[in-house]
């Protein structure tokens, strides 16, 4: 933003029309009048305000509110053709990419499979070209895509760390291959800080500036909000609390080396059928009866049905699990006394609020201060709708700052 000074008319323009601008994707379509009640200002002054969006292809007429004596109010909305964005959420199954617009509907997906003797690349551009071609529009097209990856990249050196289960993708030079294959900024972080932006921009972290994700499905993680942002640490590991020691179990010695540490060997979700088979408890069946489910479908399975009925070895089974979460969240608290605790993930989503009360009453015991626990109320693909909007964020800055020049 150039040419404007502190107090001057136009920075209070500026000013005035992002608010407006923000209204607008906030609340959806709004009249004249109501804009200028929500800002404060009077209708001429919202009136020229939106005079300057409508010309900057920002803003555009949008129907008519009816239901009211007199002629029916002009709406204004958010242009969602102004910008588009893309998100990817890798992880060692495939990718899934999907598009939105700039109001951040959701126009375009693609789920990508990964196959053998494809690089990291390849299955990105694919991923991407099955999305953008969903939403029928062109990669040109796309203003800024982010990804999302287990693990974090190093400011220092590009490599990907914390993340060996994911093949293909710790190339010292894959940032910059990725760099010359797309044509438009491209962003990447951590698909755990993903899932806390999707919470804290539409979910159960909204209004909170200093929260802890606990994500919980193939392994533990964590994202820490500070008031209100990303610590992501000095390499990009923070809250890579899988590696954490806790006590109630032995340490892991060359946790890198084992990609694993106490609080995953604790508390992660490849520990809850064996304490469901400790109390008597059978695991699901696979499909069709076939071999045992997978790690996590197991425990989604056991979990959810045991706090359908929680009595006898299900209760049993909910309490251990708790202690077994708690532990570890008691040293986070310890440490960054957060206002509230978000639990999320497939795993602790199928305990529901059974498990999310019975790990609040323990952590309440280990830990000196007392956070609220809350459930994760972005459900659907919390990573992805994260990377969206990380880039939507940052596209809405860059088209209303072009707009003004």
């Amino acid at each position: 933003m150039t040419g404007t000074t502190p107090g001057t008319p136009s920075l209070l323009r500026v000013m005035n029309d992002r608010a407006a601008l923000d209204l607008l994707l906030e609340h959806g379509p709004l009249s004249r009048t109501r804009i200028g009640r929500l800002t404060g200002l009077s209708k001429p002054t919202a009136s020229q305000l939106l005079a300057r969006l409508e010309a900057a292809g920002l803003v555009v007429a949008s129907g008519t509110a009816g239901g009211r004596p007199g002629p029916n109010a002009q709406l204004y909305g958010v242009n969602p053709h102004a910008a588009h964005v893309a998100g990817l959420d890798v992880t060692p199954g495939g990718i899934v990419a999907a598009v939105a617009d700039l109001t951040g509907e959701v126009i375009g997906s693609h789920e990508l499979p990964y196959a053998e003797g494809t690089g990291a690349v390849d299955r990105v551009t694919r991923a991407l070209g099955g999305a953008v071609e969903a939403a029928g529009l062109r990669r040109s097209d796309i203003h800024r895509v982010v990804i999302a990856t287990p693990g974090s990249f190093d400011p220092r050196t590009g490599a990907l760390r914390y993340a060996d289960h994911l093949p293909g993708w710790h190339s010292p030079t894959l940032l910059e291959e990725l760099a010359a294959a797309l044509p438009m900024p491209v962003g990447y972080e951590n698909d755990v800080n993903l899932a806390a932006v999707a919470e804290q921009r539409l979910g159960a972290a909204r209004g909170h500036g200093d929260f802890v994700l606990l994500w919980n499905e193939e392994g533990l993680g964590a994202a820490l909000v500070l008031g209100g942002r990303l610590h992501r640490g000095w390499t990009g590991g923070a809250g890579e609390v899988g590696f954490l020691p806790v006590p109630g179990h032995p340490l892991v010695r060359q946790v890198t080396r084992v990609n694993s540490g106490g609080y995953q060997e604790l508390a992660g979700v490849q520990v809850v059928p064996r304490m469901a088979a400790a109390l008597g408890i059978e695991a699901p069946p696979g499909p069709a009866s076939g071999p045992p489910a997978p790690p996590v479908a197991a425990a989604v399975a056991l979990l959810a049905r045991a706090a359908g009925h929680p009595e006898g070895a299900d209760l049993l089974l909910l309490q251990r699990y708790a202690t077994a979460l708690a532990t570890g969240l008691a040293s986070l608290v310890a440490v960054l006394d957060p206002e509230i605790v978000v639990l999320s993930g497939a795993v602790t989503a199928a305990g529901g609020d059974v498990l999310r009360e019975l790990v609040e009453a323990e952590l309440a015991d280990l830990a000196p201060s007392r956070p609220r626990l809350v459930s994760g109320t972005v459900r659907d693909r919390p990573v992805l709708r994260g990377a969206l909007e990380s880039a939507l964020a940052a596209t809405r800055d860059e088209v209303f700052d072009t707009s003004r020049r």
